[in-house]
């Protein structure tokens, strides 16, 4: 072997070696961060190997970003040891979209000037950010957000509703909801309804686990008179509806959000069975791309807990499908 391709060879071990070190830091300091412990060292191998391959992902997409071919970035956040079949089943529903009755469907008022854009949190009108943690429960949070935004649009108090009374005291017929498994915002509204209120956050504090029923009417938040719908797949109507009547419950197909990390999501949906429920509190436009606001239920994921999605993009992942809000 002549001298340059010793200097070659050992040239790429150094870059392995650092590379490996890096990788190693990188693993360390993902254990760290979101207190993972696994159960023994096949666990941690194959959540290692897990972690590695997502990372290769992530880097190749950001180098793509970096470069202008993408509108969103990616990052590794408390999911990168998990496979996309894990991150799915964990964090989203299998659900038949099925028709519902709602009591009104979403009509703008007359001459409605729709702002090129808004956003509820600057008003007062969104809570912070909560986490769901491994249950289903997004159905619960995209009712509550809803619930309290136009709540507070109208009494100009924000009141924290809870999100486990909903899990505990919904997940029955003839509502569809089904506990950590599945739901949906529809539902959990027409429960309120027909419940004649939902309790304050404070009094029925979030636990992640479906259990008995403990609503008490003595600590009820909110009353409202019926559910209103907007318009299937229609994003100039769910447009017009977050601007004048305020923060939305929507669900959406979005497999891809695993590793988002911020920008505007614009990756094309598999298809509509998949369905994570979260709310629309704004819309804009950003380097000549419009995007929908959403506020998730993933604590401090994204950008800082909400994320940004293609809008006017041929209802992207269905936003525009399943979008519901309360009646008072």
């Amino acid at each position: 072997m002549n001298a340059v391709c010793v200097v070659l060879v050992l040239i790429g071990s150094v870059q392995s070696i650092a590379s490996d070190a890096v990788l190693e830091a990188e693993w360390k300091s993902f254990k760290e961060m979101h207190g993972r412990s696994y159960a023994g060292d096949s666990e941690e191998l194959l959540r290692r190997r897990i972690f590695e391959d997502n990372k290769k992902l992530i880097d190749t997409h950001n180098a793509r970003y970096e470069a202008g071919k993408e509108t969103y970035k990616m990052g590794v956040n408390e999911f990168t040891d998990l496979l996309p079949s894990e991150f799915v089943s964990r964090m989203m529903g299998s659900l038949n979209r099925t028709a519902v009755t709602a009591d009104y469907i979403y009509e703008p008022s007359a001459n409605l000037q729709i702002p090129e854009s808004i956003d509820w949190r600057t008003k007062g009108a969104v809570s912070p950010v909560k986490n769901q943690g491994t249950c289903g429960s997004c159905w619960t949070f995209a009712a509550v957000g809803t619930l309290e935004g136009q709540s507070f649009l109208r009494t100009k108090r924000m009141v924290e509703l809870s999100e486990q009374n909903l899990l505990d005291c919904s997940s029955h017929p003839p509502y569809r909801n089904h506990g950590c498994q599945r739901g949906y915002p529809y539902d959990a509204l027409r429960y309120v309804k027909d419940n004649q209120g939902l309790d304050t956050r404070s009094s029925y504090p979030y636990q992640g686990v479906q259990g008995r029923c403990r609503f008490r009417k003595e600590h009820v938040g909110v009353r409202i008179k019926g559910v209103a719908t907007v318009r299937s797949g229609d994003e100039r109507a769910l447009q017009a509806a977050v601007a004048e009547k305020g923060p939305i419950a929507v669900g959406i197909d979005v497999q891809h959000l695993q590793h988002y990390h911020s920008g505007i999501y614009n990756r094309p949906c598999f298809g509509p069975a998949f369905l994570h429920a979260v709310v629309l509190v704004g819309y804009g436009r950003d380097r000549g791309h419009d995007y929908w606001l959403l506020k998730n239920s993933w604590g401090n994921w994204g950008e800082a807990g909400y994320f940004r999605m293609a809008r006017n993009s041929r209802n992207l992942c269905y936003i525009a499908n399943d979008a519901v809000y309360p009646l008072f």
